[in-house]
């Protein structure tokens, strides 16, 4: 899972990275709303962190901006302020949450968990084509048939699906093997595509599966 730190203050942000990561998730974090909207644009993310007093852009008219892109990624705003008119502007812009500075990580970490939650569908299965994943069970079937997968080959393949439709690159898939030791392999993330497509689409006629020549890869229920 990957997360974006939009916060200006250099000390906070690192705190947050630095327990995020503990957490096993992937991180980004910038400085100012012009150069988060920059990012959201060209990448993929799970959940945004967003203060609402940075520079450029003010995180209340970035979340505004980033909804008019059609970008639904959750957003937990992060402010100082706590009036009742400022958590009602921030959620009226888009925001899906809102702590209030000073807050503890575990409540944030805790209502990061839940909007990461209630990204999945509600009964925890994920579904492109024929192809099934019980994200409780780690469960993959396709045409009802079970496919046994190793956990990487099992976290690529979520990640894959979580982004369906959407090219991802070596670098972002490769992120999703965090604390996995092959992830510093060069040519870890061809490998784990190869093992899939063996799995996943080798025995059916309808491949999902797709490589973007020069860009990366992707799952779609669209034939080339």
């Amino acid at each position: 899972m990957k997360i974006l730190i939009v916060e200006d203050d250099i000390k906070i942000s690192s705190f947050l990275k630095k327990g995020l990561e503990e957490e096993n998730y992937s991180i980004d974090c910038v400085y100012d709303g012009e150069e988060a909207f920059y990012l959201v644009q060209n990448n993929i993310y799970d959940l945004i962190l967003l203060d609402i007093m940075i520079p450029s852009i003010n995180g209340v008219d970035l979340c505004k901006k980033i909804r008019e892109e059609n970008i639904s990624y959750p957003i937990i705003m992060l402010t100082a302020k706590s009036s009742i008119e400022e958590k009602v502007l921030g959620l009226s812009e888009g925001a899906n949450d809102y702590v209030t500075k000073p807050f503890s990580f575990e409540e944030l970490l805790a209502r990061i968990k839940v909007q990461l939650r209630s990204g999945k569908s509600l009964n925890n299965i994920l579904q492109i084509d024929n192809l099934s994943i019980n994200t409780d069970t780690k469960i993959v079937t396709r045409d009802n048939d079970t496919i046994n997968l190793t956990s990487k080959e099992y976290s690529i393949l979520e990640y894959l699906v979580l982004h369906k439709e959407k090219v991802l690159t070596e670098e972002m898939i490769n992120e999703s093997l965090l604390n996995m030791d092959e992830s510093t392999a060069s040519n870890i993330v061809n490998v784990y595509i190869y093992r899939l497509r063996n799995k996943i689409d080798k025995n059916y006629d309808k491949k999902i599966i797709h490589t973007i020549r020069g860009m990366g890869y992707k799952i779609s229920e669209q034939q080339k």
